[in-house]
């Protein structure tokens, strides 16, 4: 069987002129020809992530990212808020990393109360706090700006947030709002290949990574912040994901943002009306919901694994079920990256064809 279009949560599609990027010649990662392309993607890079500071790469998921983050900043106890599989990982990675935690757990499909943030930090002794932005394992769109404003409220508590999922799809106002550690990987709303972190520090985090004790080498922010000022990275970098990042750059630069933030709110409002229309309901609550992926409540009782594989054997195109505790309860549509009105409308009329033999 042929490789199925992805309209998975991520890796998302990947478009030929992508892979054609790729196929750049090889060059040193210490030689101005890599200098060159480090620096030409940054202007873009900066802009979407609504940022004047470096945007650091990093050859790994953004896991490796989010526990350096971890490494480098907690040094008293971190707060995790916690509304979804990703979101709750993170509470248990700081814990492996030796690091005092505490948790808000939100009922998965429902975001996070930033008054609850601010009572939990009004007990004091906490240092820093996650957020997962977008999240992929319930289709929530955490209130960002508002849950920023509450952390700024306490002088020393800085806020880390993962966009893996919502960066490029949609305005993320870093310095504005007030983030110190903003990352993201690129296999979702940038529709690159999976294994490259990008990811941005404020001053502030950085002053508290020098004073942090057992950083590590590979993710420390020191180490990013000085190889930067070169136009270069820690250690060697995955290359040809760096000119597929540099030609994705370009392309949103061409395309404008505010029009790549229009697109994803349009497809997914189409995801959204099929929905309604076929009878399901949206998991995630209005106002809270995902622009880049829909999460659609079961609660017709359909064979969920069953369907996803006819789609696939029928028309070549792949979802994805639940994930985690709400496996069979959920299935997942991603709108994210290249995706137009006209390749949803192909995959929602796919759907429409096959639904009807599991009603």
């Amino acid at each position: 069987m042929p490789k199925p279009k992805l309209f998975i949560p991520g890796p998302v599609d990947i478009s030929p002129a992508t892979y054609e990027a790729m196929c750049s010649p090889m060059i040193g990662h210490r030689g101005k020809d890599f200098e060159a392309l480090y620096a030409s993607a940054q202007p873009g890079l900066q802009e979407i992530a609504g940022t004047k500071r470096p945007v650091f790469l990093s050859t790994s998921s953004a896991w490796g990212v989010m526990e350096g983050a971890i490494r480098n900043l907690v040094q008293k106890k971190v707060l995790t808020l916690c509304c979804g599989a990703f979101s709750d990982k993170w509470f248990d990675v700081s814990q492996r990393c030796g690091k005092e935690a505490e948790k808000i757990q939100s009922e998965w499909g429902q975001p996070i109360d930033p008054d609850l943030v601010r009572a939990k930090l009004a007990e004091g002794g906490f240092d820093t706090v996650t957020l997962v932005h977008n999240e992929t394992s319930t289709g929530v769109l955490n209130p960002l700006s508002e849950i920023a404003g509450v952390v700024n409220e306490f002088e020393d508590v800085l806020l880390i947030v993962d966009t893996v999922s919502s960066f490029s799809a949609l305005p993320i106002p870093t310095d504005e709002i007030g983030v110190d550690v903003l990352l993201a990987g690129v296999q979702k709303a940038m529709a690159l290949p999976p294994g490259l972190s990008v990811f941005v520090v404020s001053e502030k985090a950085l002053a508290r990574a020098e004073t942090t004790n057992d950083r590590g080498y590979y993710f420390d922010f020191l180490e990013f912040e000085k190889n930067h000022q070169k136009n270069n990275t820690p250690s060697t970098p995955s290359i040809s994901l760096l000119y597929a990042l540099d030609s994705m750059v370009s392309s949103i630069m061409e395309e404008g943002l505010a029009a790549r933030f229009r697109r994803h709110s349009e497809t997914n409002a189409l995801v959204h009306k099929w929905v309604e229309e076929n009878g399901f309901e949206l998991f995630a609550p209005e106002g809270f919901r995902s622009k880049t992926l829909t999460a659609v409540r079961n609660n017709r009782e359909i064979d969920v694994p069953a369907f996803i594989k006819a789609v696939r054997e029928r028309h070549n195109f792949l979802i994805n079920g639940g994930y985690g505790k709400i496996k069979g309860k959920t299935f997942r549509i991603s709108n994210m990256g290249n995706e137009t009105a006209a390749t949803m409308d192909e995959l929602l009329c796919a759907l429409s064809e096959v639904l009807p033999e599991f009603i």
